[in-house]
C-alpha cells in the first residue's frame, strides 16, 4: 500500500510543475485524494463488497468531483490533473503512467453487462474535456487532444484531435515523455484550409494567366481586322 502512495505521489511530482510539496499533495490534490478512495473501493469491490465498494466510490465523488467506478482497473503512476468532472467507467483499463486533465470521461455506448468502457495503454496523456467511448483502445504513448470525441481505436504512438477524434499523426517510434506536450497538437481544420488557400491562389494564378493570353489574341484579331480594311 505504502509502495503505491508513493509511486502516486512520485507521479504528481513528475507532471505537475506546480507542486511544492509532499503535504501540499496530501492536503490540495483532488487527484490524489480520488485516487486513494479508488484503490479503497476496488479492494471491496474484487472482494465482492459491493455495495461498500459503490459507497466509498461516492464519497470519493462527492469529496473529489471525480467519479471513479470500483470496477475500473487503474495500472500504477496514474495521475489526474485538476479532476473536476473526471468520469472512468466500470470496465475502463487505464495502463501505466497515464494522465487525464479535468472533464474527461471514459465512457461506454452499450447497456449490455460486457466489456463497454475504453483500454487506455501505457503513456497515454488525454486533454481536458475529451471524451472516449466505446470498448476499444488508446495505444501505447498516445495523445488525445482537448475536447476530442474518439469513438475508434487508436494505434500505439498517435495524436488524435477533433470530433469525432481523428489520427493526425501517427510514428513507428516511441514517443518520449518530453514530446507528451497536448498542448502541442496538429491543428488538422487550420491545415484542410491552408491547402484551399494555396489552391485559390493557384487557380487565380491560372485565371490571370487566360485573361492575359485572351486579351494578346484580341489585341491580335483586332490589328488583322483592321490591316484587312485597310
Amino acid at each position: 500500500m505504502f509502495a503505491t502512495l508513493k509511486e502516486d505521489l512520485k507521479a504528481v511530482f513528475d507532471r505537475d510543475p506546480a507542486v511544492r510539496s509532499s503535504l501540499e499533495v496530501v492536503f490540495c490534490y483532488p487527484g490524489f485524494h480520488a485516487l486513494l478512495f479508488y484503490r479503497l473501493a476496488h479492494a471491496l469491490w474484487v472482494r465482492n463488497f459491493f455495495f461498500l465498494g459503490r459507497l466509498v466510490s461516492q464519497m470519493g465523488r462527492f469529496f473529489t468531483g471525480i467519479e471513479i467506478h470500483p470496477g475500473a482497473k487503474i495500472g500504477r503512476g496514474f495521475f489526474i490533473d485538476h479532476g473536476m468532472g473526471v468520469v472512468i467507467g466500470e470496465t475502463a483499463e487505464i495502463g501505466n503512467n497515464c494522465t487525464l486533465y479535468h472533464g474527461v470521461t471514459l465512457g461506454g455506448t452499450s447497456w449490455a453487462k460486457e466489456k463497454r468502457h475504453p483500454t487506455l495503454g501505457d503513456n497515454v496523456i488525454v486533454g481536458s474535456g475529451a471524451k472516449i467511448l466505446g470498448p476499444f483502445t488508446v495505444g501505447d504513448n498516445s495523445k488525445v487532444g482537448s475536447n476530442s470525441v474518439v469513438v475508434k481505436e487508436v494505434p500505439p504512438n498517435s495524436t488524435v484531435v477533433g470530433v469525432p477524434g481523428r489520427v493526425v499523426m501517427s510514428e513507428g517510434q516511441s514517443i518520449t515523455r518530453a514530446d507528451l506536450e497536448h498542448g502541442q497538437l496538429p491543428d488538422p481544420e487550420a491545415k484542410a484550409i491552408s491547402c484551399l488557400f494555396d489552391q485559390i491562389r493557384s487557380l487565380e494564378r491560372k485565371v490571370k494567366t487566360l485573361t492575359e493570353e485572351q486579351e494578346r489574341l484580341k489585341g491580335q484579331l483586332t490589328e488583322a481586322g483592321k490591316k484587312e480594311k485597310v
